[in-house]
């Protein structure tokens, strides 16, 4: 979709750069010229990723970090500015999530979720952004969130409250860094098919199934075609896009099961 290059001279950060959507995401950036640095808690899955960038050709560079610690994100920026000078471009992608009834869930799990997916958004924007600021010449920031920060997501009511505050501060630096040239957007990927968020929230064929059925185009994801748009909003083509969401669900968010048995549809159970 976006020609080769047009990352050339950028450096991005992605967060929980490991594996799924977050690795698609490096590999694109990383095959468009990018330079990337890959976060996560696992560097053998890092470095991984940070070799089939190399293998493609792309300049890359694994940084283990836990994004919940302001001290690691700071880290993690210092570390982009050693290896390659600056920061251009943040993708929030570190995430957690499963599933469980709210009042089953404990106060650990609720702080573990939104630790990392709120507080880890904030932190490593912050982060980021004051090196952009710093600069001079504008940024891209770019946080992944789902439809139920919107619709609700009964089962994730941790990953629901956290997404939400994501959105909210996605729309809030759009407008005070706007001032700097930084973008702030988010992507909001339907179901997609990954190891990590397949073994949390459909771990058998049969939930997997279920889950496509609840989109209108049928099907799941891919982890690259998610990355494309992923990229395409941190590119200099979306340079007037900010405070946006992309849906990217085939759907998913407007399936309406109230009147699914006129149209000759059965409700899931």
């Amino acid at each position: 979709m976006l020609p080769d290059g047009t990352f050339d001279g950028k450096v991005a950060i992605v967060t929980g750069g490991g594996s799924g959507l977050g690795r698609a995401m490096a590999l694109e950036l990383g095959r468009l010229g990018g330079a990337v640095v890959v976060a996560g808690r696992r560097l053998e899955a890092l470095e991984e990723t940070a070799s089939f960038i190399a293998d493609g050709g792309g300049r890359a560079h694994a940084h283990p970090a836990d994004v919940r610690e302001p001290e690691a994100v700071d880290a993690l920026v210092a570390a982009a500015l050693e290896q390659f000078g600056r920061v251009d471009v943040l993708v929030n992608n570190a995430a957690g999530n499963f599933v469980v009834k709210a009042e089953d869930l404990s106060p650990n799990g609720w702080r573990a979720v939104v630790g990392i997916v709120l507080d880890g958004t904030f932190l490593c924007s912050r982060a980021a952004g004051r090196r952009m600021i710093e600069q001079g010449d504008g940024g891209a920031i770019l946080s992944v969130i789902a439809s139920y920060a919107w619709t609700g997501g009964p089962g994730t009511v941790h990953s629901a409250a956290a997404k939400a505050g994501v959105q909210a501060l996605t729309k809030t630096l759009a407008v005070e860094w706007a001032g700097h040239g930084i973008r702030a957007n988010c992507i909001c990927p339907g179901p997609t098919d990954t190891e990590g968020a397949g073994q949390a929230l459909w771990p058998t064929e049969e939930d997997r199934a279920r889950v496509a059925a609840t989109v209108p185009l049928g099907r799941l994801a891919s982890p690259e075609e998610v990355a494309v748009w992923a990229a395409a909003l941190c590119s200099s083509y979306a340079g007037y896009i900010t405070g946006e969401t992309l849906t990217i669900d085939g759907g998913h968010w407007l399936e309406q099961e109230s009147y699914l048995p006129a149209l000759g549809k059965q409700p899931r159970a």
